[in-house]
C-alpha cells in the first residue's frame, strides 16, 4: 500500500502538469494520470500544487553569537520550518577557536540528535592552521561539500585574504565550495568605531556601519579569487545592488561564481524596520543590514533573470525581550558567571537577546526569524505578484538548493526515485503571518500582520505526514542528516 496524490498540479523547476504521484515507503515510485487507487491512501489533491519539499540552505540553530544563542534549535526550530514548508535545511558548524574543524562538527551532531526534518551542514572556519587546512578534504568523507568563511566580523570570525584564497585553492582540489559572508570588515570597524564615538548607538546606524559599498567591494574580492582559483564561490545573503553587480559580473567574465538573497530582504527596509522609533528597531539588526525598495527591485530582477540562484532565510533568532531574570544569579553562582546551562534549572527561562544591544548598536545579536515564513513570504510577493512564475518560485527554494550543494535528485524535486518530501500547497488559502500563531521561539515576526495566499496544507518528509493543517505529526529523531556528493554544479 502506497499514497496516491490525486488530481494535483504538479510543479517542478521546469514543467507544471496535472498528474498523480504514487509514494511507496519513503520514495516517489509513479508519476502519471488516472493512476489507480486501489490499495493505496488516496490524497485528494483537486485544486492544489504539488510541489517539493523547501530546501532553506542558510539556517543557525542553537548558533553561540554576541554573548548568547539563537533561540531556535533541531526541536522547535525544525518544527517551525516544516510548518512553512520547508522539509529539509543545511546548517553551519562553527570550528571552534583553537579547535578542528571535526571538534565542531561533533557539537553541531549532538545539536541535532532531537531533528525533526533532514538538515546537512556547512563548516565555518574560523581558524584555518595548517593542520585545519590538511583536514578540510576529510569532510567530504563527512558528507560535508561545503566550506564558509567570513570577509566580516573582525577579531571574532573575520579571515584575511590569504586565507580566503588558501581555502579556494583546497577546496577546488576536492570538488568543495566555498561561502563567503562578504563585507569588508576592515572598513565596517573604522565606521562603527567612527558612528560610536559620535554618539549615534541607536539600532539605525547600524546600517550605516555596513553600507552597500563595503558588501560590493568584498564580494567583487572574492569572486576574482574564484576566477583565479577555479573554486565554485557561493555569496550568501546578498543584499544590495553593488554586491549584485560583482557577481554578474564575475559569471559574465566566466568564473564559476553563485548567489543567494535572503526572504526578508526582498521585504524590510532600513527606512520603515531598523529605523523605528526607540529599540524597537533591533528586531531587524542583521548582517549585512536590510536596505530600501531601490535594492528590493535590484534583487527581484536578480532571482528573474538567474544571476542569483537561490533564497534562503538566514535564519537566527534572538529573543526582543530577552531574559534579565535569576539566570543571571545561578550563572555567578553555579557557572563562573555564564548563563549557560540555566535551562536546565528553569526551562521557563529566556535567553539574553536583543537587549545586550541597548546604548550601543554593535552589540545587538545579529540576526531574525524566518525559518517558518521563507515559502509563504516569497510565494505571495513573487508568484502572486507575478513577479516569479510558480516554476522559477520551486527553482529558487527547491531544485537549485538541492543542486548547488550537492542532494538532487535525492532532494529538491519531485521525480521518480527521489526522496518523497511533498507540499501539498494550497495557492487560494489565506494565512496572517503573526508572532501570536507561529511555531518559531521567538516573541516577534518581521512580517507581522502580512497577509498572505499561498500556503502549505499538508507536508510530507520521505513519505510520512508530518504536517496536516495545523496539526503536528513530526516526531524528534526522524529527521536524517543528508550525506552530500562533490563537484556539484555551478549554475
Amino acid at each position: 500500500m502506497g499514497i496516491l496524490f490525486k488530481n494535483g498540479t504538479v510543479v517542478t523547476a521546469s514543467d507544471m502538469v496535472q498528474a498523480d504521484v504514487l509514494v511507496e515507503g519513503e520514495k516517489v515510485v509513479l508519476i502519471g494520470q488516472n493512476l489507480p487507487t486501489r490499495g493505496h491512501e488516496v490524497i485528494n489533491c483537486k485544486g492544489k500544487y504539488l510541489m517539493p519539499g523547501g530546501i532553506d540552505v542558510h539556517t543557525h540553530l542553537d548558533l553561540p553569537f554576541g554573548g548568547t544563542y539563537s533561540n531556535d534549535d533541531f526541536d522547535i526550530g525544525h518544527k517551525a520550518a516544516a510548518f512553512g514548508g520547508t522539509t529539509t535545511h543545511i546548517d553551519f558548524v562553527i570550528q571552534p577557536k583553537g579547535g578542528s574543524l571535526h571538534d565542531g562538527l561533533k557539537i553541531w551532531q549532538e545539536k541535532a540528535k532531537p531533528a525533526q526534518i533532514d538538515y546537512g551542514f556547512h563548516m565555518a572556519v574560523t581558524d584555518l592552521r595548517d593542520d585545519v587546512m590538511a583536514e578540510i578534504p576529510s569532510l567530504v568523507d563527512e558528507g560535508i561539500t561545503s566550506l564558509k568563511l567570513f570577509m566580516a566580523y573582525k577579531n571574532v570570525f573575520q579571515i584575511d585574504d590569504a586565507t580566503l584564497y588558501k581555502a579556494m585553492e583546497q577546496s577546488a582540489k576536492h570538488g568543495m565550495i566555498v561561502m563567503v559572508h562578504a563585507e569588508n570588515g576592515d572598513v565596517e570597524e573604522q565606521l562603527r568605531k567612527q558612528l560610536l564615538a559620535e554618539g549615534k548607538t541607536d539600532p539605525v546606524w547600524h546600517y550605516s556601519s555596513r553600507p552597500p559599498e563595503i558588501e560590493g567591494e568584498a564580494t567583487n574580492r572574492a569572486a576574482v579569487m574564484a576566477g583565479l582559483t577555479g573554486c565554485p564561490l557561493y555569496v550568501v545573503h546578498v543584499t544590495c545592488e553593488p554586491a549584485v553587480a560583482a557577481i554578474r559580473r564575475a559569471r559574465a567574465l566566466g568564473a564559476p561564481v553563485m548567489g543567494e538573497t535572503c526572504v526578508q530582504y526582498f521585504y524590510v527596509t532600513r527606512d520603515k524596520h531598523l529605523g523605528a522609533p526607540g529599540f524597537e528597531g533591533s528586531k531587524y539588526v542583521c548582517s549585512p543590514p536590510v536596505r530600501n525598495a531601490e535594492h528590493h527591485a535590484v534583487l527581484w530582477q536578480a532571482v528573474k533573470d538567474g544571476t542569483l540562484q537561490a533564497v534562503s532565510t538566514d535564519h537566527c533568532d534572538f529573543w526582543y525581550e530577552g531574559g534579565v531574570g535569576p539566570w543571571q544569579e545561578w550563572g555567578k553562582a553555579h557557572n563562573g558567571g555564564d548563563w549557560i546551562g540555566y535551562e536546565k534549572q528553569d526551562p521557563s527561562y529566556r535567553r539574553p537577546g536583543k537587549e545586550l544591544g541597548k546604548g550601543d548598536f554593535s552589540k545587538i545579536p545579529n540576526g531574525m526569524p524566518g525559518i517558518e515564513d521563507r515559502m509563504m513570504v516569497m510565494w505571495h510577493l513573487g508568484v502572486n505578484s507575478g513577479r516569479l512564475s510558480p516554476t522559477r518560485f520551486v527553482e529558487l527554494n527547491c531544485t537549485n538548493p538541492a543542486k548547488i550543494f550537492g542532494c538532487y535528485p535525492q532532494k529538491g524535486t519531485i521525480a521518480v526515485g527521489a526522496d518523497a518530501d511533498i507540499l501539498v500547497w494550497d495557492p487560494n488559502k489565506r494565512h496572517t503571518i503573526s508572532a501570536s500563531t507561529h511555531h518559531m521561539k521567538c516573541d516577534y515576526n518581521v512580517y507581522e500582520g502580512l497577509k498572505v495566499k499561498g500556503v502549505p496544507q499538508q507536508v510530507y518528509l520521505r513519505g510520512k505526514r508530518i504536517v496536516d493543517g495545523g496539526i503536528w505529526l513530526g516526531k524528534n529523531g526522524e529527521g536524517r542528516f543528508v550525506r552530500r556528493a562533490p563537484h556539484a554544479p555551478v549554475l
